[in-house]
């Protein structure tokens, strides 16, 4: 079986070709901002990344039909249980008319289906941003008429707590994990037997991450957006230029690393301390979710690399539960071997049954 993956960001488009689990081919289309700017949403740039993925695809050799199926990252789509989703109708008019908003991860469906169609293929998605397996405790808070809703890095989440069951010598299903993904976004869930049963969400709450602001005061928030600024400009102030970026100047973790711990910049190192301090924190909270029976807290994303930091957290958390450090992502792969998993068997979830 062949599976094309499909995973679009704001600047490029991620392609794969596997061969069952082994990835035989991958490609990073980059977009040019000049290239971009005709494009009033981001939906409208979906024929304009299809002709790029068909010619990268032509001149490696590969044409539609040497596929079994085509799976693409999902995005802002309604609330839903994890799982592999087969594109439908329903999805694409979500993708139009996106309930929680434009995000380049919701063309993944988008192109999915668009090159699946004509070649008679499936069309896949798995586990997307806006999964939700949070139990109805979790999503109260403390406002009636403001749910706590569930976002995170569900696909890398899901994917890296199966490989840390695996090393556990025990079934996903069986295990009681905390997994923290570090990445330019941060996200801390507590994953109990099979079901991410509560997350903290960098985009409201939690640990700041290197350009979101996580829990901020309510009352200095309340104050900034009453302060002369236009909603459009908070939103942009707090979505992409708060966190990290607020306090030094910079989103590339590497150099904040560099001047923490081998420079010694004071101000580099309050801040690298502080976001380990909270990340702790959020350790914590997830830890008393699951009753303080964890079998494990799993460490993964690009900035799991950082063993200094890895260590100014758990120094915080080690008496909590054993520690793994999985680095990096495994988008691609979980993508592929989400769609695998249907072409052998497993029946597809259905998108308009589980909303």
């Amino acid at each position: 079986m062949q599976v094309l993956v499909i995973n679009p960001g704001a600047t490029s488009t991620k392609i794969s070709v596997f061969r069952e689990e082994e990835e035989i081919f991958k490609a990073s289309l980059d977009h040019s901002a000049q290239e971009l700017a005709p494009f009033s949403h981001i939906v409208d740039q979906g024929p304009y990344r299809k002709e790029l993925i068909l010619k990268a695809l032509s001149e490696a050799g590969y044409q539609m039909s040497d596929f079994q199926a085509v799976c693409g990252r999902g995005g802002l789509l309604r609330h839903i249980p994890s799982g592999t989703y087969t594109v439908t109708d329903a999805v694409i008019r979500d993708v139009m008319d996106p309930p929680y908003g434009e995000h380049a991860s919701n063309l993944g469906v988008l192109l999915a289906r668009e090159l699946a169609q004509p070649a008679g293929i499936p069309a896949f998605f798995v586990d997307p941003v806006c999964v939700d397996e949070m139990t109805p405790i979790a999503h109260v808070s403390g406002f009636k008429g403001m749910q706590r809703e569930s976002f995170f890095h569900a696909l890398n989440q899901k994917s890296i707590a199966r490989k840390a069951a695996q090393q556990l010598g025990k079934a996903y299903e069986e295990t009681r994990l905390i997994v923290v993904h570090l990445g330019g976004g941060v996200s801390v869930a507590a994953h109990e037997y099979g079901r991410c049963v509560d997350v903290y969400n960098v985009k409201d709450e939690g640990a700041m991450g290197l350009d979101r602001g996580g829990s901020l005061p309510v009352n200095a928030v309340i104050n900034l957006c009453f302060s002369g600024i236009t909603k459009k400009e908070a939103k942009k102030m707090l979505g992409t230029e708060s966190g990290v970026f607020s306090y030094l100047g910079t989103k590339d973790f590497r150099e904040i690393e560099r001047k923490a711990c081998v420079e010694n910049d004071p101000e580099f190192k309050l801040i690298f301390d502080a976001l380990a301090y909270q990340l702790a924190k959020d350790i914590g909270a997830m830890s008393a979710v699951l009753k303080c029976k964890v079998d494990a807290i799993v460490f993964t994303g690009g900035m799991a690399y950082a063993k200094p930091f890895i260590a100014a957290i758990s120094q915080y958390v080690e008496g909590i539960a054993p520690i793994l450090t999985l680095p990096g992502e495994e988008e691609m792969k979980s993508l592929a071997l989400g769609a695998l998993r249907v072409l052998h068997g497993e029946a597809a979830r259905e998108y308009e049954k589980e909303i």
